[in-house]
């Protein structure tokens, strides 16, 4: 039973019943992170908290700290207390508590998995967690594989009659090559069904929702096609730099950190087709029909940018540009900043580009799906009466303020007949008393099921690699990125990459 009564987390066959999940227990590599501390460990205790983990669910934190169980515990504490999304109850915590082990030591460390696999043996017998493990992997990309064959060494990867599990975190390689190197290495531990990979974008309600808007209503799907939409837009925006990241974000850049995984996400399930049944494999097989249908332009240098923030006030205060950041090569052409053009080589969307852009220490906050529609044939108005009137739109806000915006035309108060854009709102926090679950929790549940529905598979990780690295290749042989002043909305080169299509970007 959830603590305000109302349960976000339902089975998807019946929605008077919770998704519960069995036993089982999760160890988490890394554990000392700050993804593990504001996310992992809190969103565990919100599925405790909601009634949705068994009584004997055990988590089990793997790091080179030099803890007892006691420390991990507190460490678990600290960050539920801080963090959670649900109020604190004693009987959850006191009941969480009792499956929390910590063991220590390095990937490289023999005798800690030897301990980390008498842990799991203990626990199976204390919690009955029935052998069902999952190891998410929450650590630099440069140690899957070593975590991934030490887990296969000592026996740790299968178990009779019980499921092993493999959680692995973006990014998920560098480009394609690292890509299927990595899944052929995942691939030989763990069978295809039991490698889940972390995008957490698509655990966020707004992007499930995508689905619910176009299939479960009528009035939308006769539209979304090339006959009607004008372009899509797609934006994930931050207005903070990388602070303490400069060892994993230099090298990386916007482009491999963001478009390739979330952004790429988020236009397949815009573009695809209405998938046979919300079964993984229906949904990831339309995915991978777009995304293999995606098409470069032709002119990388027009219909590319990448760019690099520089410093300038933001907020009230002066931030450094990204060269002046802690830890970064001055000289770095890693890009803050990347926008592209790309097109889809089908019937649905032939002709029609969608155009992707990410970056950081932007205008404000903010990621949306914007698709916009052409204008209509024929206006039998007076030639002054619709001169505010732009291109109708409906905007899909993924955070904050997530919901729908829809934008059309109509008539102004008056006399006269003057049309004027207006837009109609649904805001997901005043339709819906249910409390949207955090992307994590929803994600770990589904770990702790096997459902695999919002969870890329390899191949559309090999695929989304395979429409980037043309594009990074390009962007390596052509100069440095173009600047942008921190507080602004990016290099003026991508508003010229949108006006010579006779186009402009959306100001969120």
């Amino acid at each position: 039973m959830s603590v305000n009564g109302a349960n976000p987390l339902r089975d998807a066959q019946d929605r008077r019943l919770p998704r519960i999940a069995g036993p089982s227990g999760l160890v988490i590599f890394g554990v000392t992170g700050d993804l593990s501390r504001k996310k992992l460990m809190p969103a565990v205790y919100d599925l405790a908290n909601r009634g949705l983990l068994p009584p004997g669910f055990s988590l089990i934190g793997f790091a080179r700290r030099e803890w007892e169980h006691e420390d991990f515990a507190q460490e678990v504490y600290e960050a539920v207390k801080q963090h959670s999304r649900t109020p604190f109850r004693e009987e959850v915590w006191q009941q969480l508590v009792q499956g929390c082990r910590f063991v220590q030591g390095d990937f490289d460390d023999d005798t800690a998995f030897e301990t980390l696999k008498a842990t799991i043996e203990e626990l199976d017998k204390q919690q009955g967690t029935g052998g069902n493990f999952a190891f998410y992997l929450s650590v630099p990309p440069k140690f899957f594989p070593q975590v991934v064959q030490q887990l296969k060494k000592h026996g740790l990867a299968e178990k009779a009659g019980s499921w092993r599990r493999a959680v692995i975190e973006k990014p998920f390689g560098h480009n394609l090559e690292s890509a299927q190197e990595l899944n052929q290495i995942v691939h030989e531990v763990f069978p295809r069904d039991e490698v889940f990979r972390i995008d957490h974008y698509l655990g966020k309600e707004t992007v499930q929702n995508i689905l619910a808007l176009r299939f479960a209503n009528t009035m939308f799907e006769p539209i979304w096609n090339r006959s009607y939409v004008d372009h899509v837009q797609i934006t994930m925006a931050e207005d903070i730099g990388i602070g303490g990241r400069a060892g994993y974000y230099d090298g990386i850049g916007a482009a491999r950190d963001v478009i390739q995984n979330h952004l790429l996400q988020l236009l397949a399930l815009t573009a695809m087709e209405e998938p046979g049944s919300f079964h993984p494999k229906a949904l990831v097989a339309e995915k991978l029909k777009v995304l293999a249908a995606v098409e470069l332009p032709e002119d990388l240098g027009k219909h590319t940018v990448r760019g690099q923030y520089s410093g300038a006030w933001q907020g009230g205060e002066k931030v450094v540009g990204y060269l002046e950041e802690d830890g970064i090569d001055p000289n770095s052409k890693t890009d803050t900043y990347a926008a592209i053009r790309l097109e889809i080589n089908n019937r649905r969307w032939a002709g029609v580009p969608f155009y992707l852009r990410t970056g950081k220490r932007l205008g404000r906050r903010v990621t949306e799906i914007a698709v916009i529609f052409k204008r209509a044939p024929y206006l039998p108005f007076e030639s002054g009466a619709t001169e505010e009137l732009g291109q109708n739109a409906l905007v899909i806000r993924v955070q904050p303020d997530e919901g729908i915006t829809v934008r059309f035309g109509s008539k102004v108060p008056g006399t006269s007949m003057e049309v004027r854009d207006v837009t109609m709102d649904f805001a997901y926090g005043e339709s819906f008393t249910e409390s949207s679950p955090e992307a994590y929790e929803r994600l770990i549940l589904d770990v702790l099921l096997g459902d695999a529905n919002l969870f890329p598979r390899h191949q559309e990780v090999e695929l989304s690699w395979n429409i980037l690295d043309p594009i990074e290749k390009y962007w390596d042989e052509h100069g440095k990125p173009a600047q942008y002043p921190a507080g602004t909305w990016g290099p003026v080169e991508a508003d010229e990459m949108l006006s010579r299509d006779g186009r402009s970007w959306r100001r969120p």
